[in-house]
């Protein structure tokens, strides 16, 4: 079963990271909640308190197929200003793991040198934190391991694209058509 690790730090847009969550385990791929707090309780941008199943220390991302980074502010702020959070990530990328992030997050690659001569897209007000990257405009784009996306009204595109990457195009059709999308 292919395993994916969303990181959840105060401040996340909810729609970003839950979408994700919800349309990964309709998919039957394992999906683990990871707050880069001190507390299990991670709080978001919009209100809502989510409880994740693990702390950043306690868990092996050597297990993982695949790190996810919702954005949000300041959400995009505080998963960059973790050191632990910049080393996992950089790993996932360099080792050719899948690394995904949407909205604002996609800087924290760019910030890392991670998108250099990459296509990327993320959320229009953080473009020139892409550093090196060939910047979109489309809701979804994937260049090689790295799969970025636009911000909250892309979500579900990315959440599909993620299951397509993690299964295959058939059962990302599957789920699209289940949720009735499209």
């Amino acid at each position: 079963m292919k395993k994916a690790a969303i990181l959840l730090a105060d401040g996340f847009e909810e729609i970003e990271g839950l979408t994700v969550v919800d349309m990964l385990r309709r998919a039957s791929i394992y999906v683990d909640t990871i707050s880069i707090t001190e507390d299990y309780m991670v709080h978001g941008a919009h209100g809502i308190n989510v409880q994740t199943e693990d702390l950043f220390e306690e868990v092996d991302f050597t297990e993982f197929d695949m790190i996810v980074l919702p954005g949000g502010m300041p959400g995009t702020t505080n998963l960059n200003e973790h050191a632990g959070v910049k080393r996992v990530v950089r790993d996932f990328a360099e080792s050719g793991k899948y690394t995904a992030a949407i909205c604002a997050a996609p800087s924290i690659l760019g910030g890392l040198g991670l998108l250099k001569g990459r296509r990327a897209a993320c959320y229009p007000s953080v473009e020139a934190k892409l550093s090196g990257a060939v910047i979109t405009r489309v809701p979804v784009v994937q260049d090689g391991n790295i799969i970025t996306s636009r911000g909250m009204g892309t979500a579900i595109d990315f959440a599909l694209k993620l299951v397509e990457v993690l299964t295959d195009k058939a059962k990302a059709e599957e789920l699209a058509e289940s949720i009735v999308y499209g």
